[in-house]
């Protein structure tokens, strides 16, 4: 019975070899550690959804004094009207860009409007899921939140994970202190779930500021935007940004 017990604590062990095989457990371990992965960029991203807008931020950190700081982006235009930020894996996160950049183009095509943002998500999702079930592939070491602008439903905030889950939100985040920024933003989003675009930008610098408890410089943080009197997916200045850290201050 010992020999036994021993020999199946010891082939436990084994089940993380493969993504197609569950554990005793039921746990898929491949796609467990695809989520760790997403923490060892060491960067934290948040998203934030108001009543007429969107807003993602990240940090921007130059992996190296030699770097052109110019190429060091988190943050990418899918569409005119969505785009997204990226945590985990760079090189991951690039492929599911380009993937998000080709089937928004394809579908463009073939139906003649803009794919919309729930859509993009749905996709890239169930492409995320495929490969939690193929034997030769593996999952994608990134975590998408994706922001756009819908014609019909507004402004929209989606987060697409390695296991292929994807949902709405109101706030989420990704990333070393996820669990910190979403209790932070829980609190935040009870009190005033019906935000302007001011209010969505200073409540994603805020929490991003708490949780990591440092005070930024324009140059250390990414933030995206869509609202309702600018629909198109752009990347603030960091001239607008020392604008909203300014407000912030003031305000506190």
């Amino acid at each position: 019975k010992q020999w036994y017990q021993r020999r199946v604590r010891g082939s436990s062990a084994g089940f993380d070899r493969s993504i197609t095989i569950f554990s005793p457990e039921g746990r898929l371990y491949q796609v467990e550690y695809a989520f760790k992965a997403i923490n060892q960029s060491g960067l934290t991203s948040i998203g934030v959804r108001g009543k007429d807008s969107a807003c993602v931020i990240t940090q921007r950190k130059i992996p190296d004094k030699l770097v052109d700081e110019e190429t060091v982006s988190h943050i990418y235009r899918v569409t005119k009207h969505s785009g997204c930020v990226m945590t985990g894996m760079i090189a991951d996160s690039d492929m599911q860009v380009s993937r998000a950049r080709y089937e928004s183009s394809d579908f463009k095509y073939h139906y003649g409007y803009e794919m919309p943002p729930d859509m993009i998500s749905k996709r890239l999702a169930d492409i995320g899921q495929s490969y939690t079930q193929i034997a030769h592939m593996r999952p994608l070491g990134c975590c998408l939140i994706m922001i756009g602008w819908d014609e019909e439903k507004g402004a929209q905030l989606y987060r697409v994970d390695p296991a292929g889950f994807y949902c709405g939100f109101r706030a989420c985040s990704a990333g070393t202190k996820q669990i910190e920024s979403n209790n932070y933003l829980e609190k935040k989003i009870k009190k005033n779930s019906m935000m302007n675009e001011s209010e969505v930008i200073q409540t994603a610098i805020a929490a991003l500021s708490h949780v990591l408890a440092v005070d930024f410089k324009p140059s250390e943080i990414e933030i995206a935007v869509v609202s309702d009197s600018n629909p198109t997916f752009r990347k603030l200045t960091e001239t607008e940004i020392d604008e909203q850290l300014n407000i912030l201050s003031e305000r506190d």
